[in-house]
């Protein structure tokens, strides 16, 4: 007899349709009325404002400010950068009228809104704003003296979409895209770099995820870009998902923007660009990684309520008291400072069985569960759930004890979900030296191992082989991983020291 679990189906039976429950049972979003855009619900936004929170500390705290840029980009600005434009025509929405007149059809008596006044210039709904911002900082540059600039965007962007899925593929999602302008192309490369490693650095240590850190190869690049860093994430099906992505653009766009300065050496010269950005498809990430059967796991750091505190009050007698007292250590554990914020405690005092509120809690993923009764007053003791163990396991504990030992206990919770994450990343990426392997490797609909390869094919090799395995190179590796001894490439032969990661992805 297979175990009663709060989501079904299980991963095992149907990862997609669970990750899709998941969403549901946690509250976090829905599908919207509009095809392919969704709702973010309070519980899922309330993780993006701490992930929004923690990220724009380090983007200032490396030197960038924050500005805002129109929604409507000029098809003209795009026109100018053929090679970018391209790459996003099948996603780009277009605005093309700019009123609305109400006509009675005459065979249905229903009012229908025409569009009328046609535009003279078309509009795309920003898929991403480089030419926009390019236009901007062409305005703004004029001497080597006013760079860099260093520019980072909080907004919403829209690339049609026509397979989309809560939070990893929607026609509209929510981002942030930084965009600089330097006086050297070692100074933008080097900013690209800075980039990379905070979004590495902030996936790791505040969503506990461990990617994989490297660089995209041509036929996978931003369009226009000389050189894409990615950071990949392994979710529980094995499959990548490209969590940010940092891009150093060369002089592509500020030559087709006329971004120039007057040099140290009183010529006339190009800034050399880069963007990067990340968007809510890391919440998507986060789900895939640590959740499980009964719902949400959610990284403390990231937990819009930390603590939960529920009162078990069986008898009407004793019940204003135990809630008086939660109260009580609630704003006891508030008092507290997790990683500079105060510590996120909640007290649910709903008019509901207390078998009802625990599996809300746990399908939400909220860290740690306290239940305190009648008895557990008298004794001065809590009920203490963790939500990286089993839903069944619990401990009783002297409140003291609990009280001080939280911020420790969500640490341990924290690290506990990155070494688990990391431990199953890391048994399924494996090493292969031909076609064979990674034929056998991709073949079926099974979840299939991330492979480390040889590799020294062309873009055009490249392409045909991941249609034909329905796969794609995630990255070259950053470090000793993407380089290794001489070996031939597993599709020409030829000897290279260069190593991929083939693998399926979101």
């Amino acid at each position: 007899m297979s175990q009663q679990t709060a989501i079904t189906p299980t991963r095992a039976q149907d990862f997609p349709e669970w990750y899709q429950q998941v969403i549901k049972a946690a509250d976090m979003a829905e599908n919207s009325e509009v095809r392919g855009c969704m709702v973010i619900k309070p519980w899922g936004y309330a993780i993006w404002e701490l992930i929004q929170k923690d990220l724009d500390r380090r983007f200032k705290e490396t030197g960038h400010s924050n500005a805002y840029f129109p929604l409507l980009i000029p098809i003209s600005y795009l026109e100018k950068e053929a090679e970018h434009a391209e790459g996003f025509a099948t996603e780009c929405a277009v605005v093309t009228h700019h009123r609305l007149q109400a006509r009675k059809d005459p065979a249905t008596g229903k009012t229908r809104m025409i569009p009328e006044g046609e535009l003279t210039e078309k509009f795309v709904i920003r898929p991403t704003s480089e030419t926009v911002i390019g236009a901007a900082f062409a305005r703004w540059t004029s001497s080597y003296r006013d760079l860099p600039l260093k520019i980072n965007q909080w907004c919403n962007v829209m690339r049609w979409e026509m397979r989309p899925r809560i939070f990893l593929r929607t026609a509209e999602f929510l981002w942030q895209e930084g965009h600089t302008a330097h006086e050297t192309r070692d100074e933008a490369i080097g900013e690209a770099r800075m980039m990379h490693k905070v979004y590495e650095d902030f996936q790791r240590d505040v969503l506990a995820i461990p990617t994989i850190p490297g660089e995209k190869t041509e036929a996978e690049r931003f369009p226009g870009a000389e050189m894409t860093l990615t950071v990949e994430a392994m979710v529980q099906d094995r499959k990548a998902i490209q969590a940010g992505t940092s891009h150093f653009l060369g002089q592509n766009f500020s030559k087709a923007q006329n971004i120039s300065f007057t040099g140290r050496d009183n010529t006339v010269q190009f800034a050399w660009t880069s963007s990067w950005g990340v968007s809510t498809r890391m919440i998507g990430a986060l789900i895939m990684t640590h959740s499980d059967d009964d719902g949400l796991v959610c990284p403390p750091r990231v937990a819009p309520q930390q603590v939960v505190i529920i009162p078990v009050t069986p008898k009407a007698d004793t019940a204003d008291a135990v809630i008086a007292h939660c109260e009580e250590l609630a704003a006891r554990l508030r008092s507290q400072s997790f990683h500079g914020e105060p510590l996120r405690v909640v007290v649910d005092k709903r008019d509901l069985s207390g078998g009802t509120k625990k599996w809300e809690w746990v399908k939400k993923g909220v860290p740690v569960r306290l239940e305190i009764g009648p008895r557990d007053l008298e004794k001065g003791s809590v009920c203490l759930q963790r939500r990286d163990q089993s839903t069944s396991e619990k401990v009783f504990k002297p409140e003291a004890e609990v009280v001080d030992g939280m911020v420790a206990l969500l640490d341990d919770i924290q690290q506990n979900l990155l070494r688990k994450a990391t431990e199953f990343r890391d048994s399924h990426i494996r090493r292969a030296s031909s076609m064979a392997e990674l034929e056998a490797n991709f073949s079926g609909e099974q979840d299939a191992d991330w492979l480390l390869v040889p590799w020294d094919g062309s873009p055009e090799q490249e392409e045909e082989l991941a249609k034909r395995l329905r796969i794609s190179i995630r990255c070259i590796p950053v470090g000793s991983m993407g380089t290794g001894e001489e070996a031939p490439c597993i599709l020409t032969g030829k000897p290279t020291t260069r190593r991929v990661i083939w693998a399926r992805s979101y």
